[in-house]
C-alpha cells in the first residue's frame, strides 16, 4: 500500500515515514501543500495523512480542491485541532478519519491497516488461501497453525498477492504499491522477493506462478 504524507512538522513527518515504512508500506512525504495536486496526479495513493496547518495553505481548503478535483483517495487527518467544529469540519470537507495530535503511533498504524483492509474490499481482518493464513491486523502469516518468518518487505509482497488470490499482479502494480520516491526498489528487486517467498512457501500447497509478460498469481493446490 502507498501513503502520502502531507507534514510540515520535519520530525513528524520524518518519524512517520520511517515508522509506516518498518510497517511496510511505500511512503511519501510532503512538507507543504501546493506539491500535493502534483503528487497525486502523477502517483495513485492508497492513503494520504493530511496535516491541517501548512506553511502554505489551509489543509482543509486543499483537502475540498482535491475533492472537487475527483480524487477519491482515502484521508486521515493529523491535526492538532481538536475542537469539536474542527472534526466536523474535517469530516464534511472529505476526510474519511481525524486524529488528533498528539497521539500513538500504533494507534494511527491501526487506523492505517483499517484502511488497507478497505481497499481490499470486505474490511477482512484475514486473508486465506489454502493452509495459509495472514493476519493484516497482527502482521503475520500462518501455515497450519505454525507461524512463518518473513521480512516486511515479503510481508507486503504476499500480502498484495493474497489479496487477489487467482488473479493476476504485475511487477509493476508491486513496485508502485511499495516503493516510495527515494527508495531503489525496482521490479528486478520484486523478481528477488518471489523468488524468496517461493522458498519460504515450498512445502505448504501454496504456489506462486510466473505469467509471463504479465506478473505473478498465488494458487493453492486442490486439496492443500
Amino acid at each position: 500500500m502507498r501513503v502520502l504524507v502531507i507534514e510540515d512538522d520535519a520530525t513528524l513527518g520524518h518519524g512517520l515515514q520511517e515508522y509506516l515504512t518498518g510497517q511496510g508500506y511505500a511512503v511519501d512525504w510532503l512538507q507543504d501543500g501546493h506539491r500535493v495536486p502534483g503528487a497525486v496526479a502523477g502517483q495513485d495513493y492508497d492513503l494520504m495523512l493530511l496535516d491541517l496547518n501548512l506553511p502554505d495553505t489551509d489543509g482543509l481548503a486543499l483537502l475540498h480542491q482535491l475533492r472537487q478535483e475527483g480524487h477519491q483517495t482515502p484521508v486521515l487527518i493529523l491535526t492538532a485541532r481538536d475542537d469539536l467544529e474542527d472534526r466536523v469540519a474535517g469530516l464534511d470537507a472529505g476526510a474519511d478519519d481525524y486524529v488528533t495530535k498528539p497521539f500513538e503511533l500504533p494507534e494511527l498504524a491501526a487506523r492505517v491497516r483499517a484502511f488497507a483492509r478497505r481497499r481490499a474490499g470486505a474490511a477482512r481482518a484475514l486473508l486465506e488461501a489454502g493452509p495459509l493464513v495472514f493476519d493484516t491486523v497482527g502482521r503475520e502469516v500462518r501455515v497450519r497453525g505454525q507461524r512463518l518468518t518473513l521480512s516486511v518487505r515479503e510481508l507486503s509482497v504476499l500480502e498484495m498477492l493474497m489479496g487477489r488470490v487467482g488473479k493476476v499482479v504485475t511487477k509493476r502494480q508491486i513496485v508502485n504499491s511499495l516503493s516510495a520516491w527515494d527508495a531503489d526498489f525496482s521490479e528486478n528487486a520484486v523478481e528477488v522477493y518471489v523468488y524468496r517467498l517461493r522458498k519460504r512457501l515450498e512445502g505448504t500447497g501454496v504456489a506462486i506462478q510466473t505469467v509471463r509478460g504479465f506478473g505473478y498469481l498465488l494458487e493453492a493446490e486442490s486439496g492443500a
